[in-house]
């Protein structure tokens, strides 16, 4: 699949955006659901695909690998990229481009414990995930990768 480029978010007047890289993973189980992670407070939380920067000396591979134990316990392989998109944001205070690569994953291992405490894998339909997800960035990849895979499916009919 061609590797498609899409920049999401806006701009503040007068603001320098960071612009750092980053990895997010699509992972399902059998039942169809996707890992995602809630950050926060049961009171006050966001949603995002599991992932987050690229440490120094890091591939994004190797990143994604990384990320997903970080925040959900859960063992993964990254099988292929499946798209690039810019994100701008603020992060926590900082203006941010993330630039984000997003993976299909292979789910090896469940046992595992998030290791940031206010992480916590959600489990949900791709339709909740697209509505849920807080950066458009995400919701796009979702979209993108469930039309890949449901326009696979139209093709072995």
């Amino acid at each position: 699949m061609a590797h498609f480029s899409m920049q999401f978010g806006r701009t503040e007047h007068g603001k320098t955006y960071l612009e750092r890289p980053s990895v997010y993973g699509l992972c399902t189980r059998n039942d169809e659901k996707i890992a995602l992670v809630r950050i926060g407070t049961i009171d006050r939380h966001v949603y995002d695909l599991p992932g987050g920067g690229v440490e120094s000396g890091e591939s994004d591979a190797e990143a994604v690998v990384r990320e997903f134990d970080e925040e959900t316990g859960l063992t993964v392989w990254p099988t292929r990229q499946l798209c690039r998109a810019g994100q701008f944001w603020i992060n926590q205070g900082t203006p941010t481009n993330s630039l984000c690569s997003f993976f299909e994953v292979e789910l090896t291992a469940t046992d595992g414990r998030p290791s940031e405490p206010d992480h916590q894998l959600v489990w949900t339909s791709m339709d909740e995930a697209m509505r849920k997800v807080r950066h458009d960035a995400h919701s796009w990849a979702i979209l993108l990768w469930l039309r890949e895979r449901r326009n696979g499916e139209r093709g072995r009919d």
